[in-house]
């Protein structure tokens, strides 16, 4: 396993190595890329039957020890502020796993206060956050785009905080009615919600222009609690473990059975997780479904990364995204860690709007991620699922042993 002193590099390579306090508050690296860790840990198969008996926030604290470090957040500590962050789920558990028929189950993510599953990532980030503050004297201000539950979660998680103030920007007419009053009716010094004009995808254009000006983040200390962040990722590694060790009957076979995870994903935070899971030596299949907002599922079949012509509205609206700025750290691990090519790719597809993936590339996602692309219509307005509601508008691919359905959207 890594020793402690993990360290942090962006996935464009042009930025200096951080350590985990660092990548917790700097949301995109300077050169625009995205932390991620130097190395990845290699999980034996002894470590991954030892875990194997762990609640949900016993995994939590094993992989934030892994990739944080005990002479950054001592262990006692660290449990402490884990432990913390999961006193006001609903469930006992915090998360658990539904089994349904024929080997399928459904990884039950929405037991947090907002009903999000980015609650669980939010609040141990947030506290983390909170954490560092406190020890420095110091405050930031939190500058969040969202489509929804982002929002609501990352208010749920700071509300109150004195070291932390956030603002919120809500686009108009994109959100759910719940979601919107979630966000609108938090009555807190620290809270600033503002409505604005477009889709989540055209928030993030100005979010992430403010991030490039270094002096400027770094005169009004600000910061994202965006997918962006890796610690959100970090968290989101335990969805996956978590549903593999409860799936799995026994870790003693050898080899050990691969499992397959269906993530529905807006953002792809939730499918990078599994992916440095998968790295690590977790074996998962994973398999992503989207909606109408097929950018994905294109990649992925086609190496086709380009936007479509507009952001179409779904009653998933997490998911309504034509950026999902965290294939930047997949196509970044299945290039090996090559941050030239990263960066050329993302450059690119920031200049046109488009990329044809190498063929090198595009050959490494098919036996990691497959992509079929689900419908999220009002079923009446959707051709597809007026033909054959069985089949709405795709063909997923049949599970292997033990499917993993996440409910939740990573927007």
């Amino acid at each position: 396993m890594q020793p402690p002193g993990m360290r942090y590099i962006s996935t464009r390579g042009m930025a200096p190595r951080v350590d985990f306090e660092g990548a917790l508050f700097s949301g995109y690296a300077p050169d625009g890329g995205l932390f991620m860790p130097e190395e990845l840990p290699q999980l034996s198969t002894e470590t991954l039957r030892q875990w194997s008996t762990l609640s949900y926030p016993g995994l939590v604290k094993e992989l934030c020890t892994l990739f944080i470090g005990p002479e950054l957040i001592p262990r006692d500590v660290l449990n402490g502020l884990i432990d913390q962050a999961f006193s006001r789920f609903r469930h006992r558990e915090v998360v658990r796993l539904s089994r349904l028929r024929n080997g399928l189950n459904v990884l039950e993510l929405w037991h947090g206060v907002t009903y999000a599953f980015k609650d669980l990532s939010l609040c141990c980030t947030a506290q983390f956050l909170q954490y560092f503050l406190e020890k420095k004297e110091k405050h930031v201000t939190v500058v969040v785009g969202t489509s929804g539950d982002t929002g609501s979660a990352a208010i749920e998680s700071v509300q109150g905080a004195k070291n932390m103030d956030i603002i919120v920007l809500l686009p108009k007419g994109h959100c759910t009615k719940i979601q919107e009053l979630q966000m609108t009716t938090v009555l807190r010094e620290n809270v600033h919600v503002f409505g604005v004009e477009g889709n989540s995808d055209e928030l993030d254009e100005p979010i992430k222009a403010v991030f490039a000006d270094v002096a400027f983040v770094k005169k009004h200390n600000l910061m994202s609690l965006n997918s962006i962040n890796w610690s959100r990722v970090l968290v989101q590694m335990a969805h996956h473990f978590f549903a593999y060790f409860q799936c799995v009957p026994s870790l003693d076979m050898d080899p050990l059975p691969r499992v397959e995870v269906v993530v529905p994903t807006g953002a792809a935070g939730n499918l990078a997780a599994g992916c440095i899971a998968q790295k690590m030596g977790l074996p998962i299949r994973l398999v992503v479904a989207v909606n109408r907002n097929d950018i994905i599922h294109r990649t992925v079949q086609q190496g086709d990364f380009s936007l479509s012509e507009a952001v179409e509205q779904t009653l998933a609206s997490a998911m309504d995204i034509q950026v999902p700025y965290n294939m930047e750290r997949i196509f970044w691990l299945l290039s090996g860690s090559n941050s030239q090519v990263t960066r050329a790719l993302m450059e690119q597809f920031e200049r046109t709007q488009s990329v044809s993936l190498p063929k090198e590339l595009h050959s490494k996602p098919s036996p990691v991620l497959s992509g079929p692309r689900l419908c999220s219509q009002v079923p009446r307005s959707c051709p597809g699922c007026r033909a054959d509601p069985r089949d709405p508008c795709g063909d997923p691919s049949p599970g292997e042993q033990g499917d993993t359905l996440h409910p939740d959207a990573e927007g």
